[in-house]
C-alpha cells in the first residue's frame, strides 16, 4: 500500500476518509430524516455511532485516535464534518420542539451528545482499555444519557 502513498500520514488519512465517508452514511441514514419522531431517530443515530465503532474498530480508531491533524487536510475535513452534521441537524430538529424560552444553541447539544457517544464508544470498543467491566450495554448506557440530559435541558430554568 505504501507505494500509492507519499508517506503513512497519507495512507492513514485516506483510510479515515474512507472511514467518515461511511460513519457519515451510517448516521444519515439512522436519521431517517428523523421519523417517526426526532428524539427516536435521534437515538437510532447513537446506536448506528456505537454500531459504527464496534464493526469497524480499527477503522474508529483511525479516524478518531491516530496522530493525523483533520483540520491540515481540507478534504479529511470536509467528510469528518459532514458526519458530525448530520447530529447537529438532528440536535436543530428536536430543539425545534423546545415550546418555553430560548432554546440552548444546536452546536453546544450536538458537541454534548457527540462527546457521550465518543466516550462510550471509547469504553467499549476497545474493553481491553477499560479499567473495569461496566456492567450496562453500550445503548442502553446511551440511550439514557441522551435522554436524561434532553430532559434536563427542558427542565433548566433558562429553557
Amino acid at each position: 500500500p505504501y507505494r500509492h502513498y507519499r508517506d503513512k500520514d497519507d495512507l492513514l488519512a485516506d483510510l479515515a476518509r474512507i472511514g467518515f465517508e461511511r460513519f457519515g452514511a451510517a448516521l444519515l441514514s439512522a436519521w431517517d430524516h428523523g421519523k417517526p419522531d426526532p428524539k427516536s431517530a435521534l437515538i437510532r443515530v447513537g446506536r448506528s455511532y456505537l454500531d459504527f465503532a464496534r464493526q469497524n474498530p480499527a477503522l474508529y480508531t483511525t479516524m478518531f485516535d491516530s496522530s493525523l491533524s483533520i483540520a491540515a487536510r481540507p478534504d479529511l475535513s470536509e467528510v469528518a464534518d459532514a458526519s458530525f452534521q448530520v447530529l447537529r441537524m438532528a440536535c436543530d430538529t428536536i430543539l425545534a420542539d423546545f415550546t418555553k424560552g430560548p432554546k440552548p444553541p444546536a452546536l453546544m447539544v450536538a458537541l454534548h451528545i457527540w462527546s457521550l457517544s465518543h466516550g462510550i464508544a471509547g469504553l467499549f470498543v476497545r474493553p481491553d482499555r477499560s479499567p473495569r467491566p461496566i456492567p450496562i450495554a453500550p445503548d442502553e448506557l446511551l440511550e439514557a444519557a441522551v435522554l436524561i440530559y434532553l430532559d434536563g435541558l427542558k427542565a433548566s430554568p433558562k429553557h
